[in-house]
């Protein structure tokens, strides 16, 4: 792969991207990173799936923290729930990497496909319905909630190189009855954390795959400035803008970048 200033001014536009979609609606950047890269870079070696993901990860590590430190600073990270959700999920995550380097790439690129398509239902879910916030005395943290809630997190995180948020945050609601902003709160702060132990492992198995060490690096460096620039902007104009036509753009490019990843022709 060749990364000269044109290709790195253009990959840091994605970043750019990723981050505002990102920051405005509650997703995570390598939802759109990756198939960003994916179709950018013409990838028809799949790969090159190992690449984008563990550069994903990386800059996952990077825009977590920000995160995590506003939703500290607002007190809606619990210390119950992230005591049990950190550890399932940095167990988890680990595991999904080493299952994904013993995936075939092309269908750990449909897999993602297939993610796409999931992400693309919830997003149509929020234009359409708005579950109800749960009252503090419906609150269910225990161990197996917490615990399924991290797990699930992690090996999907490490499976397809996302932050993991995206599941996390409606299992959390789900299981343990948590509101939205601390389920959003504990799984940003979790994160800060397995994405540093996924990304560390998914680099370091890059050989197998054909790809360097330092591309993967590279590609997140260029990735995640413009990624946190964009998460700030994308926080400060959530409540400017019309979410539910920018959900609905962004279900009309998830499904067309579902469509590419999954291999069929465009027509």
């Amino acid at each position: 792969m060749t990364l000269g200033p044109l290709e790195l001014s253009v990959i840091a536009g994605l970043g750019l991207l990723a981050g505002m979609l990102g920051g405005m609606l509650g997703i995570g950047g390598s939802v759109v990173m990756i198939p960003g890269l994916v179709i950018l870079f013409h990838s028809e070696d799949p790969e090159s799936q190992h690449l984008y993901q563990a550069a994903a990860m990386a800059v996952n590590v990077a825009v977590a923290a920000p995160a995590a430190l506003r939703h500290a600073r607002r007190g809606t990270v619990r210390r119950d729930l992230f005591m049990i959700l950190m550890p399932a999920a940095l167990i988890a995550i680990v595991i999904g990497v080493l299952l994904s380097d013993h995936i075939p790439a092309t269908a750990l690129r449909r897999l993602f496909a297939v993610f796409l398509l999931y992400i693309v239902v919830m997003e149509l879910l929020k234009i359409f319905r708005r579950l109800p916030d749960v009252p503090p005395d419906g609150i269910r943290v225990t161990v197996p909630r917490a615990g399924a809630v991290g797990g699930a997190m992690g090996l999907v995180a490490g499976l397809l190189g996302v932050g993991g948020g995206v599941l996390a945050v409606p299992l959390a609601q789900r299981l343990c009855r948590l509101p939205l902003r601390h389920a959003i709160g504990a799984s940003s702060a979790a994160m800060c954390i397995t994405a540093i132990a996924g990304a560390s492992v998914k680099i370091t198995t890059l050989p197998q795959h054909g790809y360097d060490r330092l591309t993967a690096i590279t590609l997140a460096m260029a990735l995640a400035p413009t990624a946190i620039l964009g998460a700030a902007i994308g926080a400060s104009l959530t409540h400017r803008l019309p979410l539910t036509w920018i959900r609905a753009v962004l279900v009309a490019l998830l499904l067309l970048a579902a469509w590419r990843m999954s291999g069929l022709p465009l027509w």
